[in-house]
């Protein structure tokens, strides 16, 4: 693929924009400005997917600050059963100061089966136009399985995918050759992929020396990341997340001169790539 052809199969994470989040994180927050800056950089390069979450502290009411214009808005939701499936998309289209969602996710998956009624909500929603696409956002395979063997078929879905996780590569397959979309998250893993490994603790031992030898390539591991999910033909984009303007310079820049990553011939220990799973700081 052209370098031109990644960058339009690449969608902008905007949990940075809330929240104090990646291993590697030093920044905190993005500011406002520098969202501003990001957004811009991101429009004139083609990017035209931002994917966000009621859970990311305020990145929509940061997001709701700016020229969304160019973008297509995928947001996720968190529910308790109680509250109106109405209220909560409402609450997120007025933080992000627009009058409808190209996506609208459930950020818990099996509070749909538990909750069915909602997903039932989602549909005459999406029948007003006020979503376009429903789905899930999934964190494991078990997870998943439960959900589509109950009967709920997705529109889009957003999963892991990255060098060390292939967990949903078959599910992937699947479900985009029956014409659901796909969005890829985590090529970076939250930044592991460039934490000096002698600084990590005992926990992440089973994958040290591989993410030593990955680091070997230099400022061109971040592109080679990002275009080892972006050239898979059953990904649809690949959503990333940046702190600041010069990373994600840096990281499309890289894209022109990215090598191939080698094949990984190893399965790697599901709670190494499961951030949920990771020691605290």
């Amino acid at each position: 693929m052209t370098t031109q052809s990644l960058v339009k199969k690449l969608g902008l994470g905007t949990v940075q924009f809330g929240l104090d989040y990646g291993i590697s994180n030093s920044l905190g927050p993005t500011p406002g400005q520098e969202v501003k800056r990001l957004l811009e950089y991101a429009a004139g390069k083609g990017i035209d997917l931002l994917d966000t979450a009621a859970a990311y502290g305020n990145s929509q009411e940061v997001l709701g600050r700016q020229e969304l214009s160019s973008f297509r808005l995928v947001s996720k939701f968190l529910c308790d059963g109680h509250t109106d499936i109405l209220s909560l998309l409402q609450s997120s289209l007025r933080a992000l100061s627009v009058s409808s969602l190209y996506a609208y996710l459930a950020h818990r998956p099996l509070q749909m089966l538990e909750y069915p009624h909602y997903w039932e909500q989602l549909q005459d929603l999406k029948r007003s136009g006020d979503i376009g696409k429903l789905g899930f956002s999934f964190d494991t395979p078990e997870e998943a399985d439960k959900v589509l063997q109950a009967g709920l078929q997705p529109d889009l879905v957003q999963l892991p995918y990255n060098y060390l996780d292939h967990r949903f590569e078959s599910l992937m397959q699947e479900l985009h050759q029956q014409g659901c979309e796909i969005l890829a998250r985590s090529p970076f893993l939250q930044g592991l992929f460039f934490v000096d490994p002698g600084e990590l603790p005992a926990y992440f031992d089973g994958i040290r020396e591989l993410l030593a030898g990955l680091q070997q390539y230099g400022d061109a591991l971040r592109g080679a990341l990002l275009k080892y999910a972006a050239e898979q033909p059953y990904i649809d984009k690949v959503i990333f997340g940046v702190n600041s303007l010069d990373q994600f310079r840096q990281n499309l820049d890289s894209l022109s001169t990215a090598p191939d990553l080698p094949l990984l011939d190893r399965t790697v220990d599901p709670d190494l790539i499961t951030p949920s799973k990771w020691p605290k700081r």
